[in-house]
């Protein structure tokens, strides 16, 4: 098995991460544990040129303290095929500057391993990837035709509306049949998004909670069930959400089974997917969330699992 030593996190910043709930940070804590050499860097310092990819890396060290929970040494400009593995890990937008990266990173890879592989996190978008599985997600619009907005609105109900590219529920609407809103909110959105929007039917599960699992290569790893606040229709945990223990449902185990073989087809290490009752609604290969909640409410070490399967890919 090829050795691991050295480790890149693309990341944004680490100063202002919350270390309670990063998934990331978890990640980066397992790796020093093993005895890998931890480098961080920001998206905006890669530079590509003569057919190499650099970066201004600075070797870190982490602690799980908060107020005090890292150490950044001295930046130095490497060439990134020099480490074993990079971690893609900084928040969307998905948006240009996140593709133009994804290009640049597959400049490395596999060599230096990927994770996850950036010429499939660029091709599956995590609201466009899960239409794949049509029978496995609510009624679901992809279009910028107020038109159609309106005429699925007319046939669904009460639907959710949302950018396609967006990420942490932001620019997330709950939209009502009776809505006078709906015109409005459309041009606000025109005017916001080149792209075209995402609306979807309502599920009242909502209320019970937006499950988020995690699989590791293709495999079930843990999961928790965030419940929105009271006037909210979000789930994320940053606008207000509660994260509570959870267990998988049969049809849960079901999906599971079922996108597995395309997760690993692309390989994809780690990926949180959100279901709501019975219906799937994204599947997250960007920077998926929810390792540390996980471990809280008792479930496996996520991190721990993703650095075993991690560890099976270079060998």
């Amino acid at each position: 098995m090829a050795k691991i030593t050295n480790v890149a996190v693309q990341m944004d910043h680490v100063e202002g991460i919350n270390i309670a709930g990063d998934s990331t940070f978890a990640m980066s804590l397992e790796a020093q544990a093993r005895g890998y050499r931890l480098f961080h860097y920001t998206p905006d310092r890669l530079s590509f040129r003569d057919g190499k990819l650099f970066a201004s890396v600075e070797p870190m060290l982490l602690r799980d303290v908060k107020g005090d929970h890292f150490e950044l040494g001295t930046p130095e400009r490497v060439d990134l095929s020099t480490m074993d593995v990079v971690l893609l890990r900084q928040d969307p937008p998905f948006d240009m500057a996140y593709i133009t990266s994804t290009h640049l990173l597959e400049r490395i890879h596999p060599k230096t391993l990927v994770v996850n592989d950036p010429a499939w996190v660029r091709n599956s978008p995590e609201k466009i990837f899960v239409t794949e599985f049509a029978d496995l997600m609510p009624k679901t619009l992809i279009t910028k035709d107020p038109a159609e907005i309106r005429r699925f609105r007319d046939e669904m109900g009460d639907i959710i509306l949302k950018p396609l590219y967006g990420n942490g529920g932001a620019g997330v609407f709950h939209s009502t049949r009776d809505d006078r809103n709906l015109s409005s909110l459309l041009e606000m959105f025109g005017q916001l998004f080149r792209e075209p929007f995402i609306a979807q039917q309502y599920l009242p599960d909502v209320r019970k909670g937006d499950k988020r699992i995690i699989l590791v290569d293709g495999e079930f790893a843990g999961a928790i069930n965030r419940v929105p606040a009271e006037h909210d229709s979000r789930s994320n945990m940053h606008v207000g959400g509660r994260a509570e223990a959870t267990e998988l449902t049969p049809r849960e185990s079901e999906i599971c089974a079922r996108i597995g073989p395309a997760l690993r087809e692309r390989g994809f290490l780690l990926v949180g997917i959100d279901v709501i009752g019975d219906y799937m609604t994204e599947i997250n290969v960007t920077s998926p969330t929810g390792i540390r909640e996980v471990r809280k409410f008792g479930g496996a070490d996520i991190a721990s699992l993703l650095w075993d399967a991690i560890e099976r890919k270079r060998g």
